[in-house]
């Protein structure tokens, strides 16, 4: 539009914002680093519109949130002022929302069930309730007996006097101390791997370990008989998940078929890709096919995440774990994950593998970045477990054989024989699930029949326990069972004595 088709009356002003605009456009240009927005804006403009637009939208937003005021209600039609009668009255009469829900049956019978031990903990205990009986601990996992070892006892006295009972800090702010390092090194070199990395606990490891690696949209293909910890993880990572059957080597191939020609239909970017299992899988004592999922992931192109926290200390010559047991490289695996607390007699968890995959989680694994790091005494304890482990193979012979004499003592209660229990456990597992092969009708009823077989138990001298499970907060509920721990602290006679107890209390509970 020509000077000449504007409207005489507009022409002033046009004038002065023209003016106006020229005059602000002078001013805005004379601040420091104005070149630097208006580049921003045009390249955001230029690549991003819809961006652009939001950013806008964003500013006025914010502009609206700082002119408003602070308060709402007072002032506006319809606001009705209370008296302080009035508010003292509404005050008194408002109930606050419990801060736990109410226990319901299952928990009231679990709670009471927990026994209290007196003294230190090991393979022979005293209970607060019987103190003058000693009996068989077969409830807490030490595998190898390393809860009650001496050297064990002196390495972590000797460190608490020197660093202090705690780490005062996270393992890249102050909480890093040479016997951190040093237990890393061994724990590397006793594994066969180039790097570790350890951890405050053992839960937060892998649920930890998993989304520092995968992220939204990579893929990851996990067991359904995982543990708790592991479905937390995946959860958090956000990832695209597919499950398969527990165990089933032939649908996890179907399963990662199925992902790969997904893939291939869809195109677009290459996407990480994990296998996440356990080595003895921590709800119903069952070992991982190990060579043959090392044979898929090589065939479809994945990284394994391998969970060892039962496994390792209990399986292989020298408690190396699954992979030790089946002679796998642990090369082979990108993520092997393990816990200090079942193995080493001590707490918290870790991860070896490559050094890339260990210096990696230290900058981007929110358990290892946000937690204080692990107290030095639990990491010399931990080396100087993994020493005992490496020069005496005499204790997982020992542990091997215990297992072998508890198992016999209930093998005849077994489907080929009476029926009574399933064991899907591994023969050379440690820890032992006995499932009811013809249960109540109720998860509640078949719970409560279960205490009764550990009453029974410990009134025969052996302490054992239930499988305790998260109603409601699992992905996959997994049906209740007793869980037995055995060690080679043990005798062939105590463990016969244990193995035959824990029959005779499931033929009278059950045996109706």
């Amino acid at each position: 539009m020509s000077q000449a088709e504007i409207p005489p009356p507009l022409i002033p002003l046009l004038s002065h914002l023209s003016a106006a605009f020229v005059s602000l456009s002078s001013a805005f240009h004379r601040i420091p680093g104005s070149p630097i927005v208006v580049r921003y804006i045009q390249s955001s403009y230029q690549n991003d519109p819809w961006r652009s637009l939001l950013e806008v939208l964003l500013v006025a937003f914010a502009l609206r949130t700082l002119l408003k005021g602070r308060t709402r209600g007072e002032g506006e039609k319809g606001f009705v002022k209370l008296s302080e009668k009035e508010v003292d009255e509404l005050v008194d009469e408002w109930t606050p929302a419990p801060l736990v829900a109410p226990l319901n049956d299952l928990d009231a019978l679990t709670l009471p069930s927990v026994p209290t031990i007196l003294g230190a903990n090991g393979a022979r205990v005293k209970l607060a309730s019987a103190p003058s009986k000693t009996v068989l601990n077969l409830a807490v996992p030490d595998w190898t007996g390393m809860i009650e070892n001496d050297k064990l006892k002196e390495a972590g006295i000797a460190t608490m006097r020197e660093y202090g009972v705690g780490s005062c800090g996270p393992m890249g702010f102050y909480g890093f101390f040479d016997v951190h390092a040093k237990f890393e090194k061994d724990l590397a070199n006793f594994l066969g791997t180039e790097s570790s990395i350890i951890y405050s606990q053992a839960f937060a490891t892998v649920s930890s370990v998993i989304p520092a690696f995968a992220k939204r949209g990579d893929i990851i293909v996990a067991d359904r008989g995982v543990n708790f910890a592991i479905h937390k993880g995946i959860q958090i990572s956000r990832s695209t998940v597919r499950w398969y059957a527990h165990g089933d080597m032939k649908d996890l191939e179907r399963v990662l078929g199925s992902v790969d020609r997904e893939l291939k239909r869809k195109g677009g970017k290459l996407t990480r890709r994990f296998i996440v299992t356990e080595g003895v899988f921590e709800n119903d004592g069952m070992l991982v096919d190990l060579p043959k999922i090392i044979e898929l992931k090589k065939k479809f192109k994945y990284r394994l995440m391998l969970d060892e926290s039962q496994s390792f200390g209990m399986l292989g010559a020298h408690g190396r774990g699954a992979t030790e047991f089946f002679g796998v490289d642990p090369v082979e695996i990108e993520m092997l994950v393990g816990s200090m607390a079942q193995a080493l007699g001590a707490a918290g968890g870790f991860v070896a593998g490559s050094d890339f995959v260990a210096q990696h989680q230290r900058i981007n694994s929110a358990a290892s970045v946000f937690s204080a790091a692990l107290p030095p005494l639990h990491s010399a304890v931990s080396s100087a477990a993994v020493a005992v482990l490496a020069a005496q193979p005499n204790l997982l012979t020992a542990l091997q054989a215990n297992i072998l004499v508890f198992r016999q003592q209930l093998a005849r209660l077994e489907p080929d024989a009476d029926g009574l229990i399933q064991i899907p456990s591994h023969p050379a597992s440690a820890l032992i699930h006995i499932f009811l092969v013809h249960p109540p009708g109720s998860l509640e009823a078949e719970e409560r029949l279960l205490q009764d077989v550990v009453d029974e138990a410990l009134k025969e001298g052996v302490l054992i326990t239930r499988a305790r499970r998260l109603r409601g907060q699992e992905t996959f509920e997994t049906e209740p069972s007793l869980k037995i721990h055995i060690s080679a602290s043990f005798t062939r006679k105590e463990m016969e004595k244990a193995g035959a107890a824990v029959r005779h209390a499931l033929v009278k509970v059950c045996g109706k």
